[in-house]
């Protein structure tokens, strides 16, 4: 079986306009789940990360709200209570829709913790929104009254952002390769995993930052020996002059287009830029890795070929032998 590890974005647990409830979480994860099985269905060995962003935001806010009655937590416990609740949906959900089509394939989800360094210079210059979004003069209000840091998010309007170190480690991989070796599901690094560090004593401390799940995901591949890092968002394909009247959707792209487009500011901080970097990173660690961008719908066609934007190291014509073997 080919392995393969599957990003999921915020469409896949949450619809735009629907309320932040618990039920509507799970419903949207239940409809991500069949996507999800129809992959594991055409023999692809599967793990699974996400992101938190909305969610762990959501908790913050929860906590400030009540902290006259009871303390606060912090930024790091919050990271972990999200990836408990996500993890939880997932498991849920997707092993409900194995035994739906008459598959035992057991699914666990894992609290994974990340390694950052110290000194990462992100801690310096917040980058990764987080929670929900607000009009201009809301994020001036809220900027004024707790001294959050707030930018726009890709047009879509106002977020709070925070520090997003780079991964380097996983510190449960371990774990998680047994589990996959022993054909579970693993549902992990949730929310790019809870950022730590580790200090002179050997001693793991959490830090307030939120590391990219797709960076995250694509560090994880690598680690897993995986043939295909999936990343599923809200668009179909990669594009680039995106929302001009002059946009060209990509089928394929070499990793040496992907850094001229990068260079050309064609990829929207917060937004695509991270999973093309991540898409890159992955397809060029290993010759004959490859990494996917496509929508939830249409996961399991882009791996077959059929759909989504391709990002290999290799020409466009040993992709296509690759996917033809």
């Amino acid at each position: 079986m080919k392995k393969v590890v599957i990003a999921l974005g915020g469409n896949a647990l949450q619809e735009s306009g629907k309320p932040a409830t618990a039920k509507a979480q799970l419903e949207v994860i239940r409809n991500t789940s069949r996507y999800i099985v129809d992959i594991i269905e055409e023999g692809y060995q599967v793990s699974i990360a996400h992101g938190n962003g909305p969610q762990v935001g959501r908790i913050v806010l929860q906590n400030e709200a009540a902290n006259h009655i009871t303390p606060a937590m912090p930024f790091d416990v919050c990271g972990a209570m999200s990836q408990g609740m996500i993890g939880y949906h997932i498991q849920q959900s997707l092993r409900d829709e194995l035994k739906a089509r008459g598959r035992n394939k057991p699914v666990v989800s894992l609290v994974t913790q990340v390694l950052v360094a110290q000194d990462d210079p992100a801690f310096y210059h917040p980058t990764k929104p987080i929670g929900p979004f607000y009009t201009k003069e809301e994020a001036e209000s809220i900027k004024r009254e707790k001294g959050y840091e707030i930018v726009e998010d890709a047009g879509r309007g106002f977020r709070r952002v925070v520090a997003s170190p780079n991964p380097i480690k996983i510190v449960e991989l371990d774990t998680v390769k047994n589990l996959v070796e022993s054909d579970y599901i693993v549902v992990t690094v949730g929310g790019g995993g809870i950022p730590v560090i580790e200090k002179e004593d050997g001693k793991l401390y959490g830090v307030p930052a939120v590391i990219d799940k797709d960076l995250a995901s694509e560090r994880l591949a690598e680690d897993l020996d995986a043939d295909i890092l999936l990343i599923l968002t809200a668009v179909d394909q990669v594009a680039i002059n995106f929302g001009k009247s002059n946009q060209i959707d990509l089928d394929y792209m070499s990793v040496e287009e992907g850094y001229k487009y990068i260079d050309e500011g064609q990829f929207a901080p917060g937004s695509m830029l991270p999973k093309i970097k991540a898409a890159i990173k992955f397809a060029e660690s290993k010759l004959g890795r490859r990494s996917i961008i496509a929508s939830l719908s249409q996961g399991k066609e882009a791996l077959l070929g059929n759909g989504g934007t391709v990002i290999t190291k290799e020409r466009i014509a040993a992709y296509k032998e690759l996917i033809e073997a």
